[in-house]
């Protein structure tokens, strides 16, 4: 579980009795940002006809766009910018989580793969629900919690349940991210195991068990970009629906 610690790089300084350092989570989250504003500062060209990296922002950008429109509809264009950013961010987490950087020395480190920073993404996504709900809607924004033809003698069960359901969709998005990229690192880390025990063992272990390890890990490797692409569309997605129910009141 080496790969999920997190490690100081600079101690940094201290505040309040506190140390704050500079830690192997906090370069990669940096690397993420630095890697987001170069791919956008590529692609903003605003060419009459596109390069590739032009019509792979534009293509990025309007997906999300699309996505934003048909879940909360013209009032959501504001939140398009925050919902590409986090996006963007978590995809590119994931992704460099994934990178071989271990044939030069360096192991990668998957900040996704930590429920404190999928819990801040997932806190500031339901701080902005809450702001936008109240700010628009004021207290008629508790009647998100009774849903219409509710009757009258069920209104307080019902009011709880939708609180409660309400209230857990943080959590269920923090351990979403949280539970699919950590799972999926261990995994590929177990058959990393297998591939290189079979071998020190021998020809006969390395034939029975190294290789067909080695075949399955490509498969995984596969699978876990594929999981990188899509848990950041579902946190995305989950997002747009959160804010959809804070401006139209479903």
């Amino acid at each position: 579980m080496h790969q999920f610690q997190v490690q100081s790089i600079w101690d940094g300084f201290e505040i309040g009795g506190h140390q704050i350092a500079f830690t192997n989570s906090a370069l990669f989250m940096v690397l993420t940002a630095v890697a987001l504003w170069v791919f956008m500062l590529g692609g903003m060209k605003r060419e009459l006809v596109p390069g590739r990296w032009q019509a792979a922002v534009e293509g990025f950008t309007g997906f999300i766009a699309s996505m934003v429109d048909a879940n909360i509809g013209p009032k959501g264009k504001t939140f398009v910018p925050y919902v590409f950013s986090l996006f963007m961010f978590i995809l590119i987490a994931n992704l460099l989580g994934m990178m071989p950087f271990g044939v030069i020395g360096v192991h990668p480190f998957t900040v996704t793969s930590h429920i404190t920073v999928t819990g801040i993404l997932a806190i500031i996504s339901f701080g902005i629900v809450l702001l936008v709900g109240f700010a628009k809607h004021g207290f008629h924004f508790f009647s998100l919690f009774v849903p219409h033809g509710t009757p009258f003698v069920m209104i307080p069960l019902i009011f709880l349940i939708e609180l409660f359901s309400f209230m857990i969709r943080p959590f269920s998005l923090a351990l979403r991210l949280f539970v699919a990229m950590t799972a999926g690192h261990i995994l590929m880390k177990v058959l990393a195991g297998f591939v290189i025990n079979g071998a020190n063992a021998g020809l006969g272990f390395a034939a029975l068990v190294s290789v067909p390890s080695f075949a399955l890990m490509i498969g995984i490797t596969v699978l876990e970009l594929l999981v990188c692409a899509i848990q950041a569309y579902v946190f995305a997605l989950l997002t747009s629906l959160y804010l959809n129910d804070a401006i139209n009141l479903h």
